[in-house]
């Protein structure tokens, strides 16, 4: 996106007698642009065309429409979310946009949206029953749609930078123990997804992950996985997209333990693909599939997951616990949070340490422990 041209304006008095002043913007997507002030006296429009000019020399942009933004987010839907953003993703976005951001703020002038506009909206919504991270995460869609607003020279600035979110209170972390997780594999030896529930725990895989893993990614000789696809629900049917952002692709050391489950999974899978004939859904490659090779179904692994749970005498978790865990089990044994943080993909090793801050208290005692055996030697 590109302008062009210096035009510094034209003062005018129409037949009608009222004065005009015409701006040159030069060039923007191919098209010249022009802003036409007008006003009684040939004073009043002298005004607004210094203080235009004032405004552009301090790299600002003069506005030539009055768009809502209600307008705006419809075409920012449609010309930058769309393209960029994971399909699920962006039907999230979408849904944001429709139901809260357009209903509410949608009616006003983009460039006329203030800090208090948003502020109030968005105690609105915290009021409403909304909760605190939903709350921000409408906030965070809107200020991502406001910064492709300031690139296209729509407004001067981001009010969304400029208010407050509701307050987030970081849910506990409830990982397994060590002695909790051996009960947990020895409940689900035998099972059928077995595998899945060892590879999950040892590596700290996303469900997603699990689901959307392909035999093509796993190397057993070496022992390792690579994630690079993920398995979503989106419009009702199960695809395989793109890893939750660039730092969760990324190249998994297997246990010994996950090697020789997945081992024996393999083969399992192998016989039960003869038995599946033409059925088998080859076009998958799944790890993890159900009998006839297709995607496994989310909600049913959950309720198997709590079943399991239930066997072997364990509180109630979601699957989810099982990336927890393998991150807790990790830094209780001293592996440094900087492989840990690398292992699960998480974007920093800040992340990592404020997520798993439960551990810390393990890890100094063994700091502590370590230190005395190093100045008793």
């Amino acid at each position: 996106m590109s302008r062009r041209g210096n035009g510094e304006g034209s003062i005018f008095k129409r037949s009608d007698g009222r004065w005009a002043a015409t701006l040159d913007l030069g060039y923007l997507d191919g098209k010249r642009h022009r802003k036409t002030y007008y006003g009684k006296t040939r004073r009043a429009v002298q005004e607004q065309l210094t203080e235009a000019l004032r405004t552009r020399q301090q790299g600002l942009p003069i506005l030539t429409e009055r768009e809502t933004l209600s307008d705006f987010l419809e075409r920012w839907l449609r010309d930058s979310a769309r393209p960029q953003l994971r399909p699920l993703t962006y039907v999230t976005y979408e849904g944001i946009v429709r139901h809260h951001l357009i209903p509410i703020l949608g009616r006003h002038q983009i460039r006329d949206v203030t800090p208090q506009h948003v502020q109030k909206f968005l105690n609105e919504r915290s009021e409403s029953g909304l909760a605190p991270a939903t709350v921000r995460n409408i906030l965070r869609v809107l200020h991502r749609a406001l910064e492709i607003a300031m690139r296209w020279g729509l407004v001067a600035r981001n009010v969304a930078d400029l208010v407050d979110g509701p307050r987030m209170v970081r849910n506990e972390v409830h990982p397994l123990t060590g002695e909790e997780a051996r009960c947990f594999l020895d409940t689900v030896s035998g099972d059928r997804l077995e595998a899945l529930y060892t590879v999950a725990l040892a590596t700290g895989l996303r469900q997603g992950e699990a689901l959307g893993l392909r035999w093509s990614s796993v190397d057993l000789g070496a022992g390792t996985l690579a994630v690079t696809t993920a398995l979503q629900l989106i419009g009702g049917a199960p695809r395989l997209v793109e890893p939750k952002s660039a730092t969760s692709r990324r190249v998994v050391v297997l246990p010994g333990i996950a090697i020789e489950a997945l081992r024996r999974h393999r083969a399992a899978q192998l016989e039960e693909r003869l038995r599946a004939g033409d059925v088998w859904g080859t076009e998958w490659d799944l790890v993890f599939a159900s009998p006839t090779g297709e995607p496994l179904s989310a909600r049913g692994l959950r309720e198997a997951f709590k079943k399991h749970l239930k066997r072997a005498g364990l509180g109630d978790s979601r699957f989810h616990d099982l990336r927890h865990s393998c991150a807790s089990l990790l830094l209780a044994q001293g592996v440094p949070a900087r492989v840990v943080m690398e292992t699960l993909g998480h974007s920093s090793i800040q992340m990592t340490l404020n997520t798993y801050s439960h551990v810390m208290p393990v890890l100094t005692r063994q700091a502590a422990d370590s230190m005395d055996t190093a100045l008793r030697a």
